[in-house]
């Protein structure tokens, strides 16, 4: 368990120094919106959280596409949240549905 903790303290410190850096200084709230984009990543819940390597590629890849499409589209961040919201919630009925069907 301490390993976890210890790649998790690792991970933070890491995503800070990159957004440090594409920002130029650090500001305290800087990653505060980003929690939606973490929880997509391939991973089912209804399997207990296992993910798969490509799973994580794929979902990261989606979350990026849409950010660059509605900061393209002039989209208010607000409603962005609101449609990241949507789609991970769309993605945990189709992922319920999924493994609730096969049994």
């Amino acid at each position: 368990m301490l390993m976890y903790v210890y790649a998790g303290f690792l991970a933070a410190g890491l995503a800070g120094l990159v957004v440090s850096a594409r920002i130029g200084s650090g500001q305290p709230e800087q990653g505060a919106g980003y929690e939606l984009d973490a929880i997509i990543g391939g991973a089912s819940l209804s399997a207990g959280g296992i993910g798969t390597v490509p799973g994580t590629i794929v979902g990261a890849l989606i979350i990026q596409v849409l950010n660059n499409i509605l900061d393209l589209t002039n989209v208010s961040a607000y409603w962005q949240q609101i449609v990241k919201g949507a789609i991970i919630v769309g993605a945990v009925i189709i992922d319920q549905l999924k493994h609730h069907g096969s049994k």
